[in-house]
């Protein structure tokens, strides 16, 4: 057996047993939960964010859920015109990080629709914004999440993301009966 012939036997002996894939860039390995299924990895992506003040957010397991080169794409209205903000998840961690430990952020779905094609899949993922879990409504949106299988695990290769607004509301359909802890104000 040549070193190649091992090397490559020895791989897949490890992605036999389950252990996690890591992509480069990667601090530490993806947990099988995470990134097993699809819905494992809709639920990942939310609860690496949330949490009460001055509890530290996951962002090492963050940084496991996505492809390298994965993009946001988080879209604002300013004068009434739609406006991109284009980031890589490095930098939504940075630019979020403070705020989010500070006062404290729980993103939670509330509704989601699942469309997969062979190894492709996009999630459309309804979700409520609070600072703690039983809070006040902050606010409400639609995460559309892009996911790949590589056969051993589903990766995010990107986000977009709009919020609920009063000319952009979300259908009662796409939420799901029971998820949502309470509709939004007037």
């Amino acid at each position: 057996m040549t070193r190649l012939s091992h090397w490559i036997a020895l791989a897949c002996s490890l992605c036999a047993l389950g252990v996690p894939a890591t992509a480069a860039g990667q601090s530490s390995p993806a947990l099988a939960r995470d990134v097993g299924t699809i819905e494992g990895i809709v639920r990942a992506y939310y609860e690496v964010i949330s949490g009460p003040p001055g509890a530290p957010r996951e962002w090492g397991r963050d940084s496991t859920l996505y492809m390298p080169g994965a993009r946001f794409v988080a879209l604002k209205q300013r004068a009434g015109k739609p406006v991109a903000n284009l980031m890589t998840p490095e930098e939504f961690r940075r630019a979020v990080d403070r705020e989010f430990v500070a006062k404290g952020f729980f993103e939670t779905e509330i509704g989601h629709r699942i469309e997969r094609f062979g190894h492709v899949a996009q999630v459309r993922s309804v979700y409520e914004t609070r600072r703690t879990a039983d809070g006040p409504l902050l606010g409400r949106g639609v995460n559309y999440l892009l996911l790949y299988w590589d056969g051993t695990r589903w990766w995010i290769t990107g986000a977009v993301w709009d919020d609920e607004r009063p000319e952009n509301p979300l259908p009662n359909s796409w939420i799901e009966p029971g998820r949502a802890k309470a509709p939004r104000s007037p």
